[in-house]
């Protein structure tokens, strides 16, 4: 019923999708490889950015009626950008 929010980290990006394992596909997903808005100017690998992400994919997923998603960290410890795109995607509206 709910859709997990899968994060990536590399050293230099860091990759966010929402994936509905039910039908096994992907729905939503944002890098920094991708142009964030015009309003946020940050660098790409860094902590605003990755709260910026999280907003990003949070208004697409809002677009789409998502709002209840799985926080999958995928082993990484919750600090730095993904404690910083899991605080950005609960500020666009989605609740974990």
């Amino acid at each position: 019923s709910r859709q997990r929010l899968s994060v990536f980290c590399s050293n230099r990006y860091i990759y966010s999708q929402l994936i509905d394992d039910d039908a096994g596909r992907t729905l939503v997903s944002v890098s920094d490889l991708v142009k964030l808005p015009a309003k946020s100017k940050v660098t790409p690998g860094t902590v605003p950015s990755a709260r910026a992400l999280g907003e990003h994919l949070a208004t697409k997923a809002v677009a789409k009626k998502i709002k209840l998603v799985v926080f999958d960290r995928g082993g990484y410890r919750y600090t730095g950008r993904v404690k910083a795109l899991a605080d950005g995607a609960r500020a666009g509206g989605l609740i974990f």
